[in-house]
């Protein structure tokens, strides 16, 4: 397997997969926080006498162009970043794009328009994806991999390409899997998973795989009222999976027979309507009124979850603890973060909703031991799936 730090870039033209899945709200990006993660590598091929040809995502447009999706803000923001100009032209394809990748000289970069307005990109067609890959591989001599938040798919720029040209991980990718091997191989205890976010089915795996790692189990976030409806507690207007009571009821038991200690919040932040106005109150969740719904864990319980997560070694969490967006209900959120910024081991924040939630609080990302770019891949790699993008990199 190549290296970064072996590849011969030097007057070569790098196909470089990044994670620009960014956050936007009216067409403002209001979490840059991927794209500074990229500029590690786009600035060391950038010095090494490269020119790079960038290929990223945003959102799940299925195939089908929209302005809402395009790329354009974020070459804005990358060229304010690195304080240079990003060739865009709005483009993922076709001959104007190679002319333009065959005209890059070294230092130049040429973004491509929004990679999954392809439909081939994401098929599940293997002969699509080739052929689209084939296309892509025209554009440049070399691939670098580093959109660690797209590793976990199968998908022409992630999986085909990389097969077809000399390549290497990025700086991004090579961080993110040396911290995703540290949890999961040797951590130092005690070691604490924090879960959160709206669906316990989104978590499910994580779940059943880490109860034969972790010590301590804490959840909260919507997640957290499936639970209380397999206890038989009230949860009012709260969000619930009926269909994974009876799934959540084995995990609790299944948690106690392995000796994880499985933790929950005591009290709950509700309102009448899921709203940033909602007015707010606490209490017990064993008084869960029928007409409101939980939107954050309570003071009481945020000091204990953060009394718990200081105590350990390790800590990786995913998922905010309550509505963060809303100021009335993220004070769990702050809590637990806080908390992770004072344990003397490792501290990992789990990306997407999690990074966003840390960022938007006021936190910096060296408050943490990590922060990682990808959601949904850590929480595959903390499954032990194998996860594509990392295969096609020798990773």
């Amino acid at each position: 397997m190549s290296s970064l730090a072996t590849l011969d870039v030097v007057g070569k033209r790098v196909f470089l997969r990044c994670d620009f899945n960014v956050p936007l709200k009216n067409g403002v990006i209001t979490d840059d926080g991927r794209i500074k993660a990229s500029l590690p590598t786009i600035q060391l091929l950038l010095r090494n006498g490269a020119c790079i040809v960038i290929a990223a995502h945003l959102g799940r447009p299925k195939g089908v162009a929209s302005l809402e999706l395009s790329l354009a803000p974020v070459a804005q923001r990358l060229g304010e970043l690195l304080g240079q100009e990003i060739i865009f032209t709005g483009a993922f394809s076709g001959d104007g794009i190679k002319e333009a990748a065959h005209s890059l000289r070294p230092g130049q970069i040429l973004l491509l328009e929004n990679i999954r307005f392809s439909f081939a990109e994401t098929s599940k067609d293997q002969s699509e994806r080739a052929a689209f890959a084939a296309e892509l591989a025209q554009l440049a001599d070399l691939y670098v991999g580093d959109g660690f938040g797209a590793v976990h798919r199968k998908h022409a720029s992630v999986f085909d390409l990389p097969q077809l040209l000399l390549h290497a991980p990025g700086l991004l990718v090579s961080a993110e899997v040396e911290v995703l091997k540290k949890l999961t191989q040797n951590p130092t205890r005690p070691y604490a998973v924090v879960l959160g976010g709206a669906k316990v089915s989104d978590k499910l795996a994580i779940i059943e795989n880490l109860l034969n790692k972790v010590d301590l189990l804490a959840i909260g976030g919507g997640m957290v009222f499936t639970f209380f409806a397999a206890q038989g507690k009230e949860i009012g207007t709260s969000l619930v999976e009926p269909q994974m009571i009876d799934v959540v009821k084995a995990l609790i038991t299944s948690a106690d027979k392995k000796g994880v200690k499985l933790i929950f919040p005591s009290d709950i932040v509700v309102a009448p309507s899921f709203s940033a106005d909602a007015q707010p109150s606490v209490v017990s969740v064993d008084a869960i009124p029928a007409d409101q719904m939980g939107l954050d864990i309570g003071p009481a319980s945020s000091e204990h979850f953060a009394r718990e997560i200081e105590k350990c070694g390790t800590v990786f969490w995913n998922g905010p603890m309550g509505v963060f967006e809303f100021a009335n209900f993220a004070a769990g959120t702050k809590a637990v973060a806080t908390a992770l910024t004072k344990i003397s081991g490792m501290s990992v924040v789990g990306g997407g909703d999690s990074a966003a939630a840390v960022r938007a609080l006021g936190f910096a990302d060296s408050d943490f031991g990590y922060i990682s770019t990808g959601g949904g891949a850590s929480l595959e790699y903390l499954e032990g799936k194998e996860l594509p993008g990392l295969v096609a990199l020798g990773l």
